[in-house]
């Protein structure tokens, strides 16, 4: 938004983006598709602003816009908003594909702001999870080179109390620009031994050769680790480019 560098105070940056919201965006996707309830599209996208980077489909929203913000939607009615939101380039519906099974898991999707200060705006500046605008922004950088996103789960078992139960790995992101593939997890902090294990327990599920990335919060080298995986900062990562990690 190249108009927030003409705004001189933080105050002036939330009036101008909060303006983009309601004056262009907003406005527009409700004459465009001819929504009449304002107030409901507006709670759902508070909804969708609230909860990037969470597994969600249309069924989710409804239960979630009925509880906490007491607006009853139909599915069909917040399907049909979900598509305006991304015919308008506010969001962006990343589905989700199981890796060892090759299959998409219907209609459950993480939806992403496809520009983090506007839902930033939208919330009024709360609702400041860094683990999540990070990720966020990591899947626009991706998207913004090209990279097809999805977001990944690889099942397994493991052995609980003498019991054998079935278990699923979230996989943050599995990018794929043509021939080339690499799986990312964003893990904001690394600080504990427990803590990585955990970040890469799902990218040690994965039994192919694409290359596989560790992104973190704070601003380091970029190292291959002893899996080799790929351990990078976020802001190294902005730096060289999805497309030369792809490559």
């Amino acid at each position: 938004m190249p108009g927030l560098l003409f705004q001189k105070t933080p105050a002036q940056k939330a009036a101008y983006l909060n303006r983009l919201w309601n004056k262009t965006y907003i406005d527009d996707c409700i004459e465009h598709n001819h929504i009449r309830d304002k107030a409901a599209f507006e709670s759902m996208v508070k909804a969708l602003c609230s909860s990037i980077g969470s597994l969600t489909n249309p069924n989710r929203i409804k239960n979630v816009l009925q509880s906490k913000l007491r607006v009853n939607l139909s599915i069909d009615t917040i399907q049909g908003y979900l598509e305006a939101l991304e015919q308008a380039y506010l969001f962006e519906g990343a589905e989700r594909f199981n890796i060892k099974g090759n299959k998409y898991y219907g209609s459950i999707k993480k939806y992403y702001s496809v520009d983090v200060g506007l839902r930033n705006a939208k919330l009024n500046f709360r609702q400041q999870e860094i683990n999540h605008i990070m990720e966020n922004i990591i899947y626009t950088e991706l998207r913004a080179r090209g990279s097809m996103v999805n977001v990944g789960v690889i099942e397994g078992r493991v052995q609980k109390d003498g019991k054998s139960e079935y278990v699923q790995y979230e996989v943050d992101f599995i990018a794929t620009n043509g021939m080339r593939k690499c799986y990312i997890q964003s893990a904001f902090e690394m600080t504990s031994s427990e803590k990585s294990e955990q970040e890469k327990r799902s990218l040690k599920k994965i039994d192919d050769s694409f290359l596989k990335i560790v992104v973190v919060g704070s601003d380091i080298a970029p190292y291959t680790d002893e899996n080799g995986f790929l351990i990078t900062g976020i802001i190294d990562f902005l730096k060289t480019g999805a497309d030369k990690l792809l490559g």
